[in-house]
């Protein structure tokens, strides 16, 4: 592996840089960064300049099709390398810039591309790319969170469409969405890795769908529960084959838990962290010295997760435990680093609302706590990790 970059890809690093420096809006420049799915909460945000910000981002990324940059340049995308995106993704990493497009472009579209049907394709992915369709994930139940495959929600035929009734939970941004792609039950006397279908649903306010809020223990909306009754939606809009769902749904996890980013993100967490410890005046103590420097080594870790993920998809592969690696690293770590920050700043860190420097880091771990949770827990990510990686039997 070249850890250096090509002369090809220094110039379009540097491109990219000169893209973030004159284009990327006052709004997203904080210290902090623009923090998750802020381009999806901004597009329909009741503040003017946060909505202007979305569009003046989505604009300057659309331009350069970089709004999917992986995406093959057919269905709308910039057609990069891995390496390409990368650097991309690097680069907007490093300052905290939002991606725009959130799961649709992430999740979906990458798995509609390699499953999807012509006239899905045609349908779905342009409204994506133009900023119009926000997706939101329908997957973790009440009870079905780890264990996903044990999931309750049905669909049931009745002539040419499905009717869905059932619980979704922990959807993230869904009071933000336009749409929403699920995983329902179509044939309930199969076994349950099979007998699940992958369901897209356009209208997340159609009748028969309501959205309610779940508030984190930081007083944050991130995450919602979503019910369905007696919801319809079209064969057509079926994803793959009827009872074959689970294997779609699979391979949009492998896409989720990529992480190529999440190094930078750390890095610049870190580099936060010194600065505001500085700032007080007061010197670290030895104990938190160390666990910044043992912090950053883990950053470097990360990155080299990263780099062997995109070593894998240079070569046309499909990350699989080696992406529940990188998930489940990059998640604790930034739990570790959030609580190496708290610790830095001992008891002032508990009065975590007063919007100072030491109060941020205690809101950053309470923020961090689901990282360990979506996309797959950490017991989930590391029964991936012994038995397909590993060849462990299951237990």
């Amino acid at each position: 592996m070249d850890w250096e970059d090509s002369q090809e890809q220094a110039a379009f690093r540097a491109e990219v840089r000169q893209v973030i420096q004159e284009h990327l809006p006052d709004r997203y420049r904080s210290a902090d960064g623009a923090g998750e799915r802020a381009w999806e909460f901004d597009r329909k945000s009741d503040d003017p300049e946060a909505r202007e910000a979305a569009d003046s981002w989505l604009r300057t990324l659309s331009e350069r099709r970089w709004v999917a940059p992986q995406w093959p340049y057919e269905y709308g995308g910039a057609g990069l390398t891995p390496m390409e995106q990368f650097v991309l993704n690097q680069e907007l990493a490093r300052v905290g810039a939002p991606h725009v497009g959130g799961s649709g472009v992430g999740l979906l579209g990458p798995t509609l591309i390699v499953h999807g049907t012509d006239e899905q394709k045609a349908r779905y992915l342009p409204p994506i790319l133009k900023g119009e369709v926000a997706w939101a994930q329908g997957y973790s139940e009440p009870g079905a969170g780890s264990d996903l495959a044990s999931l309750q929600t049905r669909a049931e035929r009745d002539g040419d469409t499905y009717v869905i009734n059932g619980q979704k939970i922990w959807t993230s941004g869904a009071h933000a969405a336009d749409a929403l792609f699920l995983l329902a039950r179509t044939d309930p006397e199969a076994p349950k890795h099979r007998g699940i279908s992958f369901l897209l649903v356009e209208d997340i306010r159609q009748p028969g769908i309501s959205i309610r809020p779940l508030i984190d223990m930081g007083d944050h909306h991130y995450f919602n529960e979503t019910f369905l009754e007696d919801v319809r939606v079209p064969i057509s809009n079926r994803v793959g084959e009827e009872n074959r769902g689970w294997y779609v749904g699979m391979t949009l996890l492998d896409f989720e838990r990529s992480n190529i980013g999440a190094a930078e993100g750390a890095r610049r967490a870190l580099a936060r962290l010194v600065r505001d410890a500085h700032s007080t005046g007061r010197p670290l103590p030895p104990v938190a010295r160390l666990a910044i420097a043992e912090r950053y080594v883990e950053s470097q870790v990360m990155f080299q997760f990263s780099l062997r993920i995109i070593s894998m998809q240079n070569r046309g592969l499909i990350p699989n435990h080696e992406a529940s690696v990188a998930k489940l690293f990059a998640s604790e770590m930034s739990q570790r680093i959030s609580l190496t920050a708290t610790r830095a700043f001992g008891l002032h860190a508990q009065r975590w609302a007063d919007g100072t420097a030491a109060g941020r880091a205690t809101d950053s771990y309470i923020r961090s706590v689901p990282a360990t949770i979506r996309g797959g827990t950490s017991e989930v990510q590391r029964n991936v990790i012994a038995t397909r990686g590993l060849g462990l039997p299951r237990g």
